[in-house]
């Protein structure tokens, strides 16, 4: 093979890995979808979910989205209820935090999260668990502390 035959063979091989490498960032943490439903005073609400267990799925989240569906989020867990902080780095959508014990309550609420803002947002009291959800959507289905989460991550 002649060498400008072996410099696009491998150019053409390098561009397909750094394609693949975006395509995986721009998806975020590749993990199953599952649903879990918040029960408020308006009723059950039931969301998709992709789940963040490890720690690398925490770490990535939905950075480098550019939209999520509606009635769509992510539930990140921990390893036990933990002070926990959050920030919005690399993440385009506008979001809410939900903060949840082990128990499946929720415990604090951060709506309207600022896209690509650095700025921490703290649980407040310590968190099993933080679930994402598009900006707004807590407030729709009248979503407050002490609500009740149902997953099977929880145990109530």
């Amino acid at each position: 093979m002649s060498g400008a035959a072996r410099h696009s063979c491998y150019s053409w091989a390098a561009r397909l890995v750094v394609l693949l490498v975006a395509l995986t960032i721009g998806r975020g943490a590749a993990v199953a979808a599952e649903f879990l439903e918040f029960v408020t005073a308006t009723g059950a609400h039931r969301v998709e979910i992709e789940v963040a267990r490890t720690e690398r799925e925490r770490e990535v989240g939905l950075m480098y989205r550019r939209s999520m569906p509606r009635d769509h989020g992510m539930l990140f867990t921990f390893p036990s209820e933990q002070p926990v902080s959050m920030w919005m780095k690399n993440t385009y959508i506008p979001l809410d935090m939900v903060f949840v014990s082990r128990k499946g309550r929720v415990t604090s609420v951060a709506r309207d999260a600022v896209p690509m803002s650095e700025t921490i947002i703290p649980s407040g009291p310590p968190a099993f668990a933080v679930i994402e959800l598009n900006a707004g959507a807590a407030r729709a289905i009248g979503l407050d502390v002490g609500d009740q989460v149902r997953h099977p991550s929880f145990k109530p």
